[in-house]
């Protein structure tokens, strides 16, 4: 039975179909785009750019084509094309995308800034592209967009002034530009035979600062520059003189992120510390001003409303009057749960820091919010007949909520030292098994109206990640970080059988004939073990990289699904262990992932709070 690793005789698997994303990228400066038709918003989210119809029931296209996380966007002026950037690791280099909008397709992949590229801006006329490497790299570079073909490049930085931050083309020429950095403007003509980049430094007096954002006035006579210190320089492009510094008394604290000229000639500005401001465009007094809770890092014009990004990854719909309503809603802090209820596939639960979330699985839309302000949710499950939400929290309680109005039925306070870390009912509904970051099994009796402890199973040395009932009530299994999985009796509470691996256990999981175990952990392996006497049958390298979150095995028994710190969500076939299709764009590590129960969704969440749901492969063939 050995070790052999899943996939590995063939590589040819399919793709996973992304039908939706709830999530977006909300770190990235000027990330969030309304495409030029007007009809859609463009943001990043992990390594896939999203495009998104901002009307009727927001349907999603997905770019996908970037090894590593997207770190910049930009729309070219006509709407044709989509720039993206990406990062990679030190001393690779970090390519750009040009995407052809209509097809969804790559047009060019340019290669040449290394680690990171941080800034992307297309001529008004779409000819040109220019790229900004981030600190790493130093410097820019001007592409033909029809060709893909590097026309110029140069450092940044002089004696005078360091790196660029951000670089935007004017909107009345082809060949000219602004970039902005620390202590230095620059303004940059283009020869239009030779293509030589000619910067000018921008004459600012005894002004030091440090720009981190600019936009130019639609006529090309003002460049607006926002910077660390909380104002905004204002520069003529013609003379490259300084024209103005403000807000001379209302500074933005933790700096400017992002600014927006509008039509009417006022200039829109966001801040570090989630102030959006109108401010005039000369002495840029504030006319009317709003507060988010969080740091914006995004302003999108829509013709009628604005819509604003901010660093928690939401997005919200901003009308004229500044108000303005929720449009994505996102857990930075990363989900740590998902799960399904026995018998719908409609709706999904998930957890997360402070807050047990409910979901309608065919739109993505929100449908209860469960705020606990002072607690981390672990661990969340539903009682089979649907009537009732427990979850585990890091401040040692179980929490139960009623699922309809999300009012809290009952608590058990101090159900384990050190939180509570997985949970799990009996079939009969009749008891609660709990295990806690001490180590701890404990099983409770839920009466009608008091929970009472039954017993306390103490063999565990390290926290318990995830417990599963036989359906018949009669055992319990629990897997440990320290390396063993127990399967309790639950009639006399003792130990039937104990499976031991070098391992840190994240899930467990029966087989629907419950004759075997599926286990998934940090040494990226899944191990299969007979149920009844619980030796081990072989076990399967799934992941290259990073331990196994996340598994679930189809209610078929056919296949079965594993998530980790490779990013990658994985199909596998139960009884051959191939693997047969893979999902890839997670923003960040697979925590949790559960397969619906009529085998028509997979949801994936990630540690960095997006949620992705996969089309469950009708393609795939019944191993007998």
């Amino acid at each position: 039975n050995g070790s052999t690793m899943a996939g590995a005789a063939d590589t040819q698997y399919e793709s996973l179909k992304l039908i939706s994303t709830i999530g977006f990228g909300g770190t990235i400066r000027d990330g969030l785009q309304v495409h030029p038709s007007g009809d859609y918003i463009v943001y990043p989210l992990g390594c896939t750019v999203v495009i998104e119809e901002i009307e009727g029931a927001k349907k999603q296209h997905f770019l996908q084509g970037h090894t590593d996380r997207v770190s910049c966007v930009a729309v070219s002026h006509s709407g044709r094309y989509i720039a993206s950037g990406q990062v990679t690791h030190q001393g690779y280099r970090a390519d750009v995308i040009v995407w052809d909008f209509e097809e969804r397709s790559i047009v060019h992949k340019l290669s040449l800034h290394q680690v990171e590229v941080t800034s992307l801006s297309f001529s008004p006329s779409d000819q040109y592209l220019l790229t900004l490497g981030g600190e790493d790299d130093g410097s820019l570079a001007l592409w033909n967009v029809e060709t893909g073909k590097a026309l110029a490049g140069r450092p940044t930085a002089d004696s005078s002034g360091g790196h660029a931050a951000d670089v935007q083309f004017c909107h009345t020429s082809d060949y000219r530009f602004v970039s902005g950095g620390k202590h230095t403007i620059r303004v940059w003509d283009i020869d239009p035979k030779t293509h030589t980049l000619n910067p000018t430094n921008c004459a600012l007096r005894s002004l030091r600062r440090v720009v981190t954002t600019i936009a130019i006035t639609p006529d090309d006579a003002l460049a607006y520059c926002g910077t660390t210190s909380g104002d905004v320089v204002v520069v003529s492009v013609e003379h490259k003189v300084l024209k103005a510094n403000g807000p001379a008394k209302e500074r933005f604290a933790r700096g400017v992120s992002v600014i927006q000229t509008q039509d009417d000639g006022n200039v829109m500005i966001g801040g570090g510390d989630g102030t959006v401001a109108i401010c005039k465009p000369d002495t840029l007094k504030f006319l009317k001003s709003t507060k988010y809770e969080h740091a914006v890092t995004s302003i999108a014009v829509h013709s009628n409303h604005t819509f604003v990004g901010t660093d928690h990854s939401e997005i919200f719909k901003q009308a004229a009057d500044l108000t303005s309503t929720r449009r994505t809603v996102c857990d930075p802090d990363g989900i740590k749960d998902v799960v399904f209820p026995e018998a719908s596939s409609e709706l999904f639960v998930t957890c997360s820091s402070n807050a047990i979330r409910i979901w309608h699985t065919p739109t993505g839309s929100q449908l209860l919010h469960i705020k606990v302000p002072t607690a981390t949710c672990n661990t969340v499950v539903l009682r089979p007949d649907g009537k009732l939400i427990l979850s585990g929290w890091d401040d040692g309680k179980i929490r139960a909520y009623m699922p309809q109005s999300g009012k809290l039925k009952f608590e058990i306070n101090n159900a384990h030292n050190k939180g509570v870390t997985a949970l799990a009912f009996t079939n009969d509904c009749t008891r609660i098994i709990s295990g806690g970051g001490d180590g701890q099994v404990r099983v409770w009796r839920m009466g009608p109206s008091t929970q009472s402890l039954l017993e306390t199973l103490k063999e565990h040395k390290g926290a318990v990640n995830d417990i599963r009932v036989r359906s018949d009530d009669s055992e319990c299994v629990s897997a440990s970080a320290d390396g063993s999985c127990i399967v309790w009796c639950l009639k006399r509470f003792v130990r039937n059988q104990i499976l031991f691996v070098n391992t840190v256990f994240q899930q467990v999981r029966y087989r629907p004939d419950e004759a075997q175990l599926l286990t998934a952990g940090s040494d990226r392996k899944v191990h299969y073990w007979e149920a009844f006497d619980g030796s081990l049958i072989r076990e399967l390298e799934v992941s290259a990289s990073g331990g196994l979150n996340a598994l679930d095995i189809a209610s078929d028994g056919q296949h079965f699904i594993t998530g980790g710190g490779d990013k990658l969500l994985k199909v596998l076939t139960y009884n051959e262990g191939d693997v047969t299709h893979v999902g890839q764009g997670h923003s960040g590590d697979v925590t949790s992932a559960a397969i619906c129960p009529n085998q028509q969704y997979i949801v994936s969440v990630t540690a960095s709070g997006s949620i992705f749901r996969w089309e469950y492969p009708a393609s795939l063939p019944l191993s007998m």
